[in-house]
């Protein structure tokens, strides 16, 4: 197998391994099975054209880390906003632990928690500690290509433009935040794994990522509202509450040294900066034999929930689908919303953006300047339109499974066409993922603005199911479920960008309907008519 230069890089810290406990040699050849593994796609991806033609993909991550390389470029304005060092590296910061964190908790999950190990290497004479060190070092190699990607070019650019100082502050602070992200994220998943267990255990992860989806949006939002604003220039004044901001104790460092900055607060933020994830990293360490003890609690193969769909479910479910065929599929579509843990670890912190980005925008328009009188009785609820932007997302994740090579299934069944098995899954995913996070935010904003607003949400929702089917496009014949996830790159992001461009268009057109009169009923009445044209014509 090759010697990755990672692991040649990760011997010069042996010692400190050793010094924990840990076999090292045993944990660098687990690494290297991993990092080999990484690099070796599955060699057959089931295709769609029934040929079974063969891909040998690579490293897709690899691959992918141009785009995340695209996104640092948007982090290089912000280093020459003002002289205020504290905002700018605050403000920088926030979107990279934003960005380090969303990808943490949507596609790390599945490493932090998996247990897989246990089944090959649990069976054979290795310490536990062993295991989940090696674990732990495989997703911190990920996290540290994926953030070289990010900052690279920033760091340069700043070296540039404020010296070495800079650039050296620059890089030690990004790896003492990356060591929080991690050390955060395994302490936390450390406290579900202890008091909860089998499918129960199941359910509270994705109930904590749509959870911390929500405290990376709002933390954010407080983030900006730490500073005050003249022009381009922004001012800083230090408060208690600021200390709940890990961006804010990165950004400290380059305030006393490169501004000059002093005072109690500031030197606080910096020892937070320090030892948070130094503690934080410690106490993961220690627990880690524990750690792995309580993953086992993972393995728990009782049966899926047993949760039952209710009689108003079923019924609904009937209505809306047009044959036996097209129901049994929803049905199946259904339960693998519902029971597959690797697919609700990679969609569930969606739901928590689209719950919570409408009221974000809301909030951000009252911030500027409005009353809250002049918001209720204005547009401003065709900010709803946000929470579409869950949709392109997880349509595309529609198509991987971990159980992908069941999709065999689909070429064998005596249909006179695919079309039911892609209108059944949809179904399943508008009236299982989106209708509940559309119901909630519309009954807030039915508080909020009152119920003239009934007709221009019963527009948004027909317009979410026509944007389903746009998005479905996307996926290009391949069927609901019948891919690997190991075929999944980062590189589907940019799939969704074009889509969620059509996000902003529509509710311009709205906003446009809306100013003619009787504009909203011709609206929705040309939607009824379309929508069913749409599911037809879109869907075959």
């Amino acid at each position: 197998m090759k010697n990755f230069t990672t692991l040649k890089i990760l011997d010069l810290f042996r010692v400190i391994f050793e010094r924990f406990e840990i076999d090292y040699p045993t944990m660098r050849r687990i690494l290297q099975v991993k990092l080999t593994m990484d690099g070796r796609r599955p060699t057959t991806i089931m295709s769609q054209n029934r040929g079974g033609e063969k891909k040998q993909d690579s490293n897709q991550f690899l691959k992918s880390l141009w785009f995340y390389a695209f996104i640092g470029l948007t982090l290089i304005p912000i280093l020459f906003i003002g002289d205020n060092f504290m905002f700018k590296m605050s403000l920088i910061f926030g979107v990279l632990m934003f960005l380090i964190m969303t990808a943490m908790i949507s596609d790390f999950s599945s490493v932090l928690l998996d247990v897989r190990d246990q089944t090959v290497i649990g069976t054979r004479p290795v310490d536990h500690r062993t295991i989940s060190a090696a674990r732990a070092i495989h997703v911190t190699v990920y996290l540290f290509f994926l953030t070289a990607a990010i900052v690279s070019v920033p760091l340069v650019v700043g070296f540039v433009q404020f010296g070495v100082i800079f650039a050296l502050l620059f890089s030690v602070t990004v790896l003492f935040s990356d060591l929080f992200i991690v050390a955060i994220t395994a302490l936390l998943y450390y406290v579900i794994l202890k008091f909860f267990g089998g499918e129960r255990l199941r359910d509270v992860i994705n109930y904590v990522q749509i959870g911390l989806s929500f405290t990376i949006v709002i933390g954010y939002q407080v983030l900006a509202r730490a500073f005050e604003f003249q022009g381009l220039q922004s001012s800083f004044e230090a408060a208690w509450w600021n200390v709940l901001l890990p961006p804010v104790w990165f950004g400290a460092p380059f305030a006393v040294i490169l501004n000059g900055a002093s005072g109690a607060y500031y030197y606080v933020f910096m020892a937070l900066a320090l030892l948070v994830p130094l503690i934080a990293l410690w106490i993961y360490l220690s627990l880690l034999p524990t750690f792995e003890k309580n993953l086992l609690k993972l393995m728990d193969q009782a049966g899926p929930s047993k949760k039952k769909t209710t009689k108003g479910m079923n019924r609904l479910a009937s209505l809306l689908t047009t044959s036996k065929e097209e129901h049994a599929f929803y049905q199946f579509a259904e339960r693998m919303l519902k029971n597959e843990r690797d697919l609700k670890l990679k969609i569930y912190p969606s739901l928590g953006f689209a719950i919570i980005f409408p009221f974000v925008f809301l909030y951000n328009g009252y911030s500027a300047g409005g009353s809250l009188d002049s918001i209720t009785s204005g547009r401003m609820y065709l900010t709803i339109y946000a929470s579409m932007m869950m949709i392109p997302g997880i349509v595309i994740m529609l198509q991987y499974s971990s159980k992908s090579k069941g999709s065999w299934i689909y070429h064998v069944t005596p249909l006179q066409g695919e079309g039911v098995i892609i209108k059944g899954t949809l179904k399943a995913f508008l009236i299982r993922l989106f209708a509940p996070v559309f119901g909630v935010i519309s009954i807030l904003y039915g508080i909020l603005f009152g119920m003239r607003i009934i007709p221009d949400l019963v527009i948004v929702l027909l317009i979410a199911v026509i944007y389903s089917v746009i998005c479905f496009r996307m996926l290009k014949g391949k069927l609901p479920f019948s891919q690997p996830f190991e075929s999944a790159g980062q590189s589907d992001g940019w799939k969704t960008i074009p889509f969620a461009l059509l996000i902003p268009v529509f509710g311009g057109l709205h906003f446009v309907v809306t100013n003619v009169p009787f504009g909203i009923w011709f609206y929705l009445a040309l939607l009824l008519f379309i929508v069913p044209l749409t599911w037809q014509r879109g869907l075959r």
